[in-house]
């Protein structure tokens, strides 16, 4: 993904938690300011489950935080 920072600041302040992949995967589609690379690689590569905060989607998908 390259926008991680991004994606991070979304689920930060926008997502509520918890939330199953369904949920975060709606969210990401709906979002014009990510490139349709990157929803399709969240969707793709975000493992099922429910999830508990933005660290937890982090881990999941093995992004790299400064």
């Amino acid at each position: 993904m390259q926008n991680v920072k991004g994606a991070m600041a979304h689920l930060n302040t926008h997502q509520k938690f918890p939330a199953s992949k369904a949920d975060l995967v709606a969210e990401c589609d709906g979002l014009s300011d990510f490139s349709e690379a990157d929803k399709k690689e969240f969707m793709e590569k975000l493992p099922e489950g429910t999830y508990d905060s933005p660290a937890d989607v982090a881990k999941a998908l093995n992004w790299q935080m400064a």
